[in-house]
């Protein structure tokens, strides 16, 4: 569904390219982190007592469903069930 106006579309399509690259990144990162929030938020309320590991699976479902195979996804949840997170590169659930 898409009902912004073309020239609204347009508008908002300029003040963005007015932006640095730095600002437009960093605008790109806070979205994404709002995001991913709003989805833990709604998946932490449909399931109260979920998992960290759980959380993970659900976050992958939600976000990468439709990008692999069945058989692919049944191997990677695998990995996101056994998954520490100990590492201090890794970004927490």
């Amino acid at each position: 569904m898409k009902d912004t106006p073309l020239e609204m579309e347009a508008r908002v399509n300029e003040l963005f390219a007015r932006r640095s690259g730095s600002d437009r990144v960093r605008m790109a990162c806070e979205m994404f982190d709002l995001a991913r929030a709003l989805m833990v938020a709604d998946i932490r309320r449909q399931n109260p007592g979920v998992t960290n590991a759980g959380l993970r699976v659900k976050i992958f479902e939600r976000t990468y469903h439709d990008d692999f195979s069945p058989e692919d996804r049944v191997r990677i949840i695998g990995r996101l069930r056994d998954w520490t997170g100990e590492s201090s590169s890794s970004r927490p659930a």
